[in-house]
């Protein structure tokens, strides 16, 4: 499985109407389920006027956690569209709310789900979405003779010091991507007296 996924840099919104039905669609990065909740219950909050909060999310880099909702529209309209559009984009780590204000129109089912879909699919083209690369940690301890050698192998592009202790036995964390962790782990086992923990 690669360590590659797309996700979004910052929130971003879009208008959709149809047949004088207003849906408002906001996207915005989140890390975990409770956060999501957290942008979905501001959304809501800020727009308690209207008849529906509509909503989809997917967490995780290997895009294993989504769940959605279609508030009070009929089953299937409006939720599904949203994380259909996410699934779409293969974006994660992100959640969409549609909020809609009824223009007296029923728009009916293929209706609500058509606009409930290219509401969603705005706020997604209306954002940044970059690819980023699951991280992976790495501890391990060395003498402090072995120094050099663990300094030109973590000051390399792509690993990142996490912390550092230096003393009689020097500790390190470093964070690499999880495609290139295993390359890296024999490379720190190969110097004198580096111990992975």
């Amino acid at each position: 499985m690669s360590d590659i996924f797309k996700t979004i840099t910052g929130p971003s919104e879009a208008k959709y109407t149809e047949k004088m039905s207003k849906f408002l669609a906001f996207a915005f990065p989140v890390k975990s389920a409770a956060e999501a909740r957290e942008r979905i219950a501001a959304v809501a909050n800020k727009y308690h006027d209207a008849r529906h909060v509509c909503w989809a999310y997917m967490i995780g880099p290997d895009r294993t956690e989504s769940l959605s909702t279609d508030n009070g529209e009929p089953s299937g309209t409006a939720g599904k569209p949203i994380l259909g559009q996410i699934n779409s984009f293969g974006v994660t780590d992100i959640v969409i709310a549609v909020v809609r204000y009824f223009g007296g129109i029923k728009l009916g089912t293929s209706g609500l789900i058509a606009a409930y879909r290219e509401a969603a699919r705005e706020a997604l083209e209306a954002a940044e979405i970059v690819e980023c690369h699951v991280p992976e940690s790495i501890s391990f301890t060395f003498p402090y003779m072995s120094m050099n050698d663990v300094m030109k192998l973590v000051k390399q592009p792509g690993v990142t010091v996490l912390e550092q202790t230096f003393d009689n036995t020097c500790a390190m964390t470093v964070s690499v991507r999880r495609d290139n962790a295993a390359e890296l782990r024999g490379r720190l086992t190969a110097i004198d007296g580096v111990t992975l923990h």
